[in-house]
């Protein structure tokens, strides 16, 4: 666990509020003033500032005018509500791009975009990274010391939409082309990593070397997978840019708003860079008959914010009530607002923040989602759910703030092995790696078990569980710290379509690189075609399988598991080695989530995991637990269910907000969250009077 725990030390609470964007309303004093007695009523601590006011803070060239700034930052600050403060490089304004047009982007087909929209830099152009300094520390010189500000926002979602993560001019060529000598130093070895014997391409002089195009290379895994990394360690060295700018004259922490399992940019590797984690959350709720699977994503990525650092994170951005850029925009049913918002806590986050604080009156954003709408003020459903959460938030901070989740069980998700299978051009090219790593991880969110997420470069040693779906590639020296953990009394799971290539994508030769560990020897994997069944019995029921089979050979493992039909009928579908003080699994077959519920019981058991919770969850129904040391943890009990549940307990709960004593079941009402301890004295009723 992080030391330093308190995330922002400068205003060491639970953050409530979200993006501000009063630059759009600076010829309505009004609206400005409505706006911070609106936030008050609205327990509003904090808001994001100057996210997108590139043109408001820099409106020609060398002239800046940050005076309307540092007054709303001030008013706010009087008024009880601290700042984040932005950089605000996610959009340039029109006259930096007409004047310097190649600061933008130039897209795999070799063609320039048009100035507009947002995350459209080139971040290999010196002009921008030039023009990036002078506004950042102008901003940092002007308010790295203002007492209203108490971190830094690194410009805005990096990447974009995907699309926009790379930039092909040639300048990033370049740049590109001297990540690789730094990579590989020479050509000869270059050309090993990528195979390049393969169709004739082997490369004799670096300039020949392009980024991945339809047009043209776009064969050799190798090449794609150094660009995908080259992407976004290119963005990084931006980002890093950006932080040293701000900390000329500052020392406040820096972060930006993550996007979860976002493909394009590896944050194992940005967290390292970042004193605080945050991210923008947007679930699909309510677009479902259940809101299981939804609520297990969103869970997935929750705790791998928190797992970036082992600390708390910020939920930077989430919508009150709908977001305008989906197929189908749903408004959250009431009291999902405040579920949805202490899932987040639950799994580690600081803060509950919105996008946006005020509607726009105008452009793409005007029908997305705010705590303020266009019309009716404070006088709708949206801003009492806020008002009310934002209270209960208020109350609940010194108890919370300090917390945080420890989990014992860690599900191996790396940025570099999904680059890798999205690519393989095997077996099932519509294989989609995440949504099979969440079958692995609602398996623990049905049980209430916190869950670390990490990439094979993290230490395995403080978990009694590891499990690594789907782990095509191995990097580095994973499969010996694999072999390591288990020797050492690990519990390890690994499947089907792991250990297939090393980190330049080339295939192993001679034997699985876990064999001696896993206790089998892989020969086949098979994608059946749909209107082939096959099933497997274990434990003497038979499940469905609904995906890839691979065939293996069982030579010191035991056979749990076996397949029941095709040409491979008696193979080994589950096994089970014991090796040094451990113990590792192979799950060879994509079985139905039944099979999966009855392993679980078996690896957890093995592994000594439960959740420590008294109590039975219903469907529908999780648990997720914050701890201090010298303290009873807080327990999260949350029902993603729109009715009613009922879960028995075996031990007394105290409810935190109603002082309600359970002893023998606690009644959920549908959409909702209750906070938890077993101490009684601990409990803090929501509006009781205070003398």
């Amino acid at each position: 666990m992080s030391e330093d725990r308190t995330v922002i030390k400068k205003f060491p609470k639970l953050l409530h509020g979200g993006d501000y964007n009063p630059d759009q309303w600076l010829d309505s004093p009004e609206i400005l003033e409505e706006d911070i007695r609106l936030m008050k009523q609205a327990h509003v601590n904090c808001v994001s500032l100057g996210i997108f006011s590139w043109a408001a803070l820099e409106p020609e060239e060398g002239r800046y005018e940050m005076d309307w700034l540092e007054a709303i930052i001030g008013r706010l600050y009087e008024n009880g509500i601290y700042t984040i403060l932005a950089t605000p490089t996610g959009a340039m304004p029109p006259w930096l791009t007409a004047a310097y047009p190649e600061t933008l982007q130039t897209d795999e087909n070799g063609v320039h975009r048009f100035p507009g929209d947002r995350h459209n830099f080139c971040p290999s152009s010196p002009v921008m990274c030039e023009k990036m300094r002078q506004i950042n520390e102008q901003l940092s010189r002007r308010f790295g010391g203002n007492p209203g500000v108490i971190a830094w926002h690194l410009s805005n979602e990096y990447g974009g939409n995907g699309r926009q993560a790379a930039c092909h001019c040639p300048h990033c060529q370049e740049a590109f082309r001297s990540w690789l000598k730094n990579r590989y130093s020479d050509l000869d070895a270059l050309n090993h990593a990528w195979w390049t014997t393969f169709w004739s391409h082997i490369y004799t002089d670096w300039d020949q070397i392009h980024s991945p195009s339809p047009n043209g290379e776009n064969v050799l895994h190798g090449l794609i997978l150094d660009w995908k990394r080259f992407v976004s360690d290119q963005l990084l060295d931006f980002c890093k840019a950006e932080i040293k700018a701000v900390r000329k004259y500052s020392d406040l922490p820096v972060t930006t708003n993550m996007m979860g399992f976002y493909p394009p940019l590896n944050y194992f590797e940005w967290a390292k860079e970042l004193d605080i984690i945050s991210w923008d959350c947007y679930p699909d709720w309510h677009s479902r008959e259940e809101e299981i699977d939804v609520a297990v994503r969103t869970a997935a990525e929750h705790s791998l914010m928190r797992s970036l650092r082992d600390a708390p994170f910020l939920l930077m951005e989430s919508t009150p009530s709908l977001v305008n850029w989906k197929a189908r925009n749903i408004l959250k049913k009431p009291g999902m607002h405040a579920l949805s918002s202490l899932q987040a806590v639950a799994h580690g986050s600081n803060s509950v923040q919105y996008f946006q604080w005020r509607k726009s009156r105008g452009s793409c954003e005007k029908f997305h989602g705010a705590v303020v709408d266009h019309k009716n003020g404070s006088d709708t459903r949206v801003f009492r759910d806020v008002a009310a959460l934002g209270e209960r938030l208020e109350q609940l901070s010194d108890r919370i703030y300090p917390t945080c989740n420890k989990a014992k069980v860690a599900l191996v998700i790396d940025w570099e092995n999904m680059w890798a299978v999205s690519g393989a051009c095997a077996v099932d090219n519509h294989l989609q790696y995440m949504d099979l790593c969440m079958t692995y991880f609602k398996q623990l969110w049905v049980r209430g078990i916190d869950t670390d997420i990490i990439d094979m470069t993290r230490s395995l040693d403080n978990y009694r569980l590891v499990i690594a779906p789907v782990n095509y590639m191995y990097r580095g020296d994973y499969s010996e710290r694999v072999r390591q953990y288990v020797k050492n009394g690990g519990c390890y799971v690994t499947t089907y379509w792991s250990g297939e290539v090393d980190d330049t994508d080339l295939c192993f030769l001679g034997s699985h690189p876990l064999r001696d560990v896993l206790g089998i020897r892989t020969e086949e994997i098979d994608a059946p075609a749909p209107h082939e069944k096959n099933h497997v019995v274990y434990g003497g029921i038979r499940y469905d399988v609904v995906g890839l089979c691979a065939l293996v050979h069982a030579e010191e493992a035991t056979v749990l598991a076996e397949y029941q039909d095709n040409f491979y009928a008696g193979y080994p579908a589950l096994t089970e080695h014991a090796y040094g003080a451990g113990t590792a699994y192979y799950i060879a077959s994509q079985n139905e989530e039944a099979f999966l519920d009855v392993f679980y019981d078996r690896i957890l058991q093995r592994a000594g995991v439960s959740s420590d919770f008294a109590g039975v969850l219903p469907r529908g129904v999780t648990i997720t637990k914050r701890e201090q040391e010298g303290r009873e943890p807080l327990w999260f009990l949350q029902n993603f269910n729109n009715r009613k549940a009922e879960v028995p307990i075996r031990e007394p709960y105290t409810d935190l907000e109603t002082g309600t004593w359970y002893q023998e079941r606690i009644e959920m009402e549908p959409f909702s969250c209750r906070i938890l301890s077993r101490e009684p004295e601990m409990a803090l009723v929501l509006n009781q009077s205070v003398d």
